[in-house]
């Protein structure tokens, strides 16, 4: 069972995702909250799997909150989907830089946003197609690096390879498909990718790539 928090300052919108949420089997809201500051709380008392945060709040506005969350050592394996009206450029490089695993606009259909909630969960990370073309468009607006780059001399040509497709948006299964490979060796290139180029999650590997040319 997937435990979630939803952290926003609309009742009604926290009520409607709550019910949405209910109607999976595996998922279960275990805390809402109003305000950035309850949601650094919530996760803390309820040992929340996701965060599903808002970002303009009162007390401490969403990117603040998941910055907190994200330096907080004993939140390690709470992860932040960020799920907002406003997908513009400063909140999604704010978002992505504080530590959220995930970027979705409200208007996601309610069986997109389930699964997405189930992504970030398992450790991986995503972008909605408009924070995507948000992002690339703030890269040609911009010469300064969202991130630090790493080292990419020091990858293969298989990883590489992989990183590409990763940027790409192809899943852990689509990849091996079209290498020819086990989601699990898959998988496996992921964490040497990571490693090797000091990033925290999927969505810096996609930012790496893309400030390093490869897409």
């Amino acid at each position: 069972m997937i435990r979630v928090v939803l952290a926003d300052d609309q009742t009604l919108v926290r009520r409607a995702f709550a019910l949405l949420l209910g109607s999976a089997p595996d998922l279960t809201v275990v805390a809402e909250a109003a305000t950035g500051a309850e949601a650094v709380r919530a996760a803390r008392e309820h040992r929340a799997d996701v965060v599903v945060m808002d970002i303009r709040m009162p007390e401490l506005d969403g990117v603040q909150a998941t910055r907190l969350i994200a330096a907080d050592e004993d939140l390690a394996g709470v992860r932040v989907l960020v799920l907002t009206t406003y997908d513009t450029g400063d909140n999604v490089v704010a978002a992505l830089r504080a530590g959220a695993s995930g970027f979705l606009v409200k208007d996601t259909q309610p069986a997109a946003l389930l699964d997405a909630i189930r992504t970030v969960a398992a450790g991986e990370s995503l972008l909605s197609p408009g924070a995507t073309a948000t992002l690339i468009a703030r890269f040609r607006e911009t010469p300064e690096p969202v991130f630090r780059q790493g080292n990419l001399s020091a990858l293969t040509a298989r990883e590489t390879e992989v990183l590409t497709l990763v940027a790409q948006g192809l899943t852990n299964h689509e990849i091996a498909a079209r290498l020819v490979l086990s989601p699990l060796t898959v998988k496996t290139y992921l964490s040497r990718l990571l490693t090797k180029l000091d990033a925290r999650d999927r969505v810096q590997l996609v930012i790496l790539a893309y400030q390093a040319g490869l897409v």
